[in-house]
């Protein structure tokens, strides 16, 4: 706390009280870098995801989520690797970390039923099995593991990433917006 008291030019008791322990500070901090901005505005009612929504085809649609996960994850995905890790020794952080994984579950289901709306899903993958794959792709390890640790561009993931949700999870062979057909 004393490190973000300094760098926001106020003292550890102001820090304190506005946020009274380091987990509700680190909470703040992962939700400010998802959005992008410390604005009381839901995830689901962002520009992104009006954009995302508007999309006529699965395809459009792809497109506008997966920049929309690559920008949030730019932002966040660091700050949440290490909420899940000190979870993993903190009983205090566990409820956050838990939360985390929900909001994920929540925006993955999202993503589904939008994708789900435009193209119908691969014989056999229901819902659940749908939304566990789409969580699976928004990991923010795998973020990290592909842009950090493998050096791609933030392109490259956005069209890995579509181009995952629509192979894995559609049968629509025209959905892929970076090119692609199953055709």
């Amino acid at each position: 706390m004393a490190a973000v008291a300094a760098a926001a030019g106020v003292s550890v008791p102001t820090i304190e009280q506005v946020f009274k322990t380091k987990a509700n500070l680190l909470k703040a901090a992962i939700d400010a870098a998802i959005a992008g901005d410390d604005e009381p505005v839901p995830v689901l009612q962002r520009p992104v995801a009006m954009t995302a929504a508007a999309a006529p085809t699965a395809g459009t649609f792809l497109a506008a989520v997966s920049a929309g996960v690559a920008d949030a994850a730019e932002r966040a995905a660091g700050l949440v690797l290490v909420a899940f890790e000190a979870a993993a020794g903190d009983p205090r952080l566990q409820p956050l970390a838990g939360q985390l994984r929900g909001n994920r579950a929540t925006m993955a289901g999202w993503i589904v039923d939008g994708l789900a709306a435009r193209a119908p899903l691969r014989p056999g993958i229901d819902r659940c099995h749908a939304v566990d794959v789409m969580w699976l792709l928004m990991d923010p390890a795998v973020f990290t593991r592909l842009r950090i640790d493998r050096g791609w561009s933030r392109q490259r993931f956005r069209q890995w990433f579509a181009d995952s949700a629509a192979r894995l999870l559609t049968d629509h062979p025209d959905c892929g917006p970076f090119g692609w057909s199953a055709a």
